[in-house]
């Protein structure tokens, strides 16, 4: 799966798109910050990304799967709630599970 950056230029490609052209299209946007976005140093508000789903013919929520930043709000709420999560979410740290048994046990529990 690639990245959310990745996946913009991905798919801005293959509307033939250029940065410029994109940028125009979601109101005024610059190339330059659109290019931080597909080079993952910068991320776009919620706002933008639904005009680049829409633009883009996809979903906000396949752009949201494949922002890999960490829900740090989220985690710290978890670890309140229950600190036996921050114990479960060192032994990752501690690299005593890999990302893919990660991906795949949270799959499986959705099921």
């Amino acid at each position: 799966m690639s990245t959310l950056g990745n996946y913009i230029r991905e798919l801005r490609e293959k509307n033939d798109l250029s940065l410029r052209e994109f940028a125009k299209k979601l109101g005024g946007l610059s190339a330059a910050f659109l290019s931080d976005v597909e080079l993952g140093r910068r991320y776009p508000s919620d706002d933008v990304l639904a005009k680049m789903a829409k633009e883009l013919n996809v979903t906000v929520d396949d752009l949201k799967s494949r922002d890999t930043r960490l829900p740090v709000r989220e985690l710290k709420q978890l670890v309140d709630s229950d600190p036996v999560y921050g114990l479960a979410l060192r032994k990752v740290a501690e690299g005593n599970v890999s990302p893919e048994e990660l991906i795949k046990l949270a799959e499986k529990k959705k099921k």
